[in-house]
Parts: C-alpha cells; structure tokens; sequence
C-alpha cells in the first residue's frame, strides 16, 4: 500500500536553528561574555566619572596646596647655572646629578623629563591627574615644588578624560574603547537573532538610536 507522506512531515520545522546559525550563535555568546567581563569594572569607572563630569560645576572641590623649599649645594648651583647658561630658551631634562639631588629634596621624580631653561632657572611642569604640581630650581641655588591636589573626585574625572595619565593609561582606554564595541556588536547580532520572537526588539532598539540624535537636535545649540 502507498501511502505520501505529509509536507509538514518532510520538511524540517523553519524555526529550529541549523547547525551553523546554532554554532555562530554560540560564538556570539562567547563574545559577548567575555568583552562584558573585561569591561566591567572600566564600564562602572567611566558611567560614574560620566555623572560626576556632568555635574563638575555643582561638586565642591577645596584644593589643597603644598609647597617646599630647598636649597641647592654650591657644587650643583655652579653645573647648573654652566647648563643653563648653554642652554636658555631649550626644552631638556635637568642634569643626572642636579635631577637626583631633586628626587632625593621633593617627592618628585624628574629623571628624563622635560625643563624649560632660561638663563635664571630650570622649571619643570608636573600635571597629574587630579592636581597640577611644579618644580622651579634658580641658578642662585633656591628650588621650590608646589603641588596642588583638587581630590578624589578630580582625580577620577581626569582618569575618565585620560589628562595626564600616562602612556599606559592610554592605551587602556582604547582596549576597553575596543572591548565595547565588540560588547555592543555582539549584543546586536544575538537580538538580531532572537528578534522572531521578541516583537519588541526592534522598536526598541530604533528608540535608543533615535533619541540622542533628536535630543541633540532638538537641545544643543
């Protein structure tokens, strides 16, 4: 007897994921996992700082400034006002033994860093996240370093801009920059994938991309 078998019997149900949309899912999963963990606690950072940038005005900040002098012996007084006088209008770092003797009076650390000399004086700026500080050593002899701290807050706020923070700091904030977008790729692609069945995905999604554009055009002038 001959019997047919029914189409919806032949043919594999449209809504079960074949073996690749399966395998690519998986992926994006991992992916997806894995960039959230690495931004997590950067994420948290910058939300914060973002809140706290937009409210600078309204944060009191009380600097606090703290200043020292030292003199210079008569040995490094002579080698420096020798440098200085073959070197005014340049940009070079102090000399090995003048920049150790430094170290040693402030707590700075001005080893290979820039000064700017003139025939009186060798300055060498120091800005920092949070702060701004400043070493000045006079041909006479007399150093001064002042160092201002603006607090915790300022300090993030910077961190958060990356002002000052160093090469290191940098590039930081370009691998979390990176770990975002595969972040954010991702999180797309699997509500791309899981939209059949989420008939919200969509509309909101478009509310996220279209309100900041119509926020902006509408508000900033």
């Amino acid at each position: 007897m001959h019997t047919t078998s029914s189409p919806q019997s032949s043919q594999p149900s449209a809504s079960l994921p074949g073996p690749g949309r399966a395998v690519w899912l998986r992926q994006l999963h991992q992916w997806h996992w894995i960039s959230s963990a690495i931004c997590l606690m950067a994420m948290l950072l910058f939300s914060i700082t973002g809140f706290t940038l937009n409210h600078a005005s309204q944060i009191e900040a009380k600097p606090q400034v703290t200043r020292q002098k030292a003199a210079l012996p008569a040995p490094l007084r002579e080698r420096l006002a020798a440098f200085a006088e073959s070197h005014a209008d340049a940009k070079l770092p102090l000399p090995d033994e003048v920049a150790r003797w430094a170290n040693q009076s402030f707590p700075v650390d001005v080893r290979g860093l820039d000064a700017e000399w003139s025939e009186e004086d060798a300055y060498v700026a120091l800005p920092r996240p949070g702060g701004d500080a400043w070493l000045r050593i006079g041909v006479d002899g007399q150093a001064e370093y002042e160092k201002t701290d603006r607090g915790w807050i300022s300090w993030l706020n910077d961190m958060h801009k990356g002002r000052n923070a160093g090469a290191v700091w940098s590039w930081f904030i370009d691998i979390f920059a990176g770990a975002c977008l595969v972040f954010c790729i991702t999180g797309f692609l699997i509500l791309k994938y899981h939209a059949a069945n989420r008939p919200s995905t969509w509309p909101v999604i478009g509310f996220g991309i279209v309100l900041p554009i119509v926020l902006a055009l509408l508000f900033v002038h």
